[in-house]
């Protein structure tokens, strides 16, 4: 593969990897419940991206069109109320986060197999490039795990793009005093003095830090 590909690719495969994680661990009940005023919730986000992968990034090349196509509800109007952003009682949300996963599978084995300036039909009729697939895809995965972030933050409190990162400590009294340092209720003279006193700082990593952003 040429290494804009190679790019794209893991790029694709990092964020779709995240959306999974987000969904793991979670019971039905969690999984379906809308969590914000306009209804958002995790089951919903995947179920919206395996059309968005496969129709993007499978069908409109020609590639395995026999296979997960979610032909069901396809031909029902609440498809444009919103049908593909939650999970009907009769859809397992096993099965469709399997779906999600068999859609990236099969999406990229349809960019290793093609050119990125190959030419495909979008679903508008329109023709588009593997490349400008790609990089919709892209760009709605991301935005939508973005979503999932905080949905599945409000549900249990993961936070993180995939085990075992750092992004937030498990420390309730920090995460008290850094919403203090948000809100105002503490200044920054007072946050640093605070941060400066955990067990873990290290006063080199600043400076590290900044050495290697003036290098760059």
């Amino acid at each position: 593969m040429t290494p804009e590909k190679t790019l794209l690719l893991r790029h694709l495969d990092e964020v779709q990897r995240s959306l999974l994680w987000k969904v793991e661990g979670l019971d039905d009940d969690a999984l379906r419940r809308p969590m914000t005023p306009t209804g958002t919730n995790l089951i919903g986000i995947v179920k919206h991206l395996t059309g968005i992968t496969y129709g993007y990034l499978v069908a409109a090349f020609g590639q395995q069109q026999d296979a997960d196509r979610m032909a069901d509800g396809l031909d029902d109007e609440e498809l444009f109320f919103g049908l593909d952003l939650w999970a009907t009682p009769d859809e397992s949300v096993d099965e469709l986060v399997a779906a999600y996963r068999r859609a990236c599978t099969a999406a990229a084995r349809s960019i290793e197999a093609l050119d990125l300036d190959a030419a495909g039909t979008h679903h508008t009729g329109n023709t588009v490039t593997l490349r400008e697939m790609i990089l919709t895809v892209l760009l709605d995965t991301t935005r939508h795990t973005g979503h999932a972030d905080v949905v599945r933050e409000l549900t249990d409190g993961r936070v993180g793009s995939h085990p075992g990162d750092p992004m937030s400590p498990d420390d309730e009294e920090y995460l008290r005093m850094y919403r203090a340092r948000i809100t105002g209720e503490i200044d920054r003279d007072t946050w640093m003095a605070y941060v400066r006193r955990l067990p873990g700082y290290d006063p080199a990593a600043w400076e590290e830090f900044r050495a290697r952003n003036d290098k760059s």
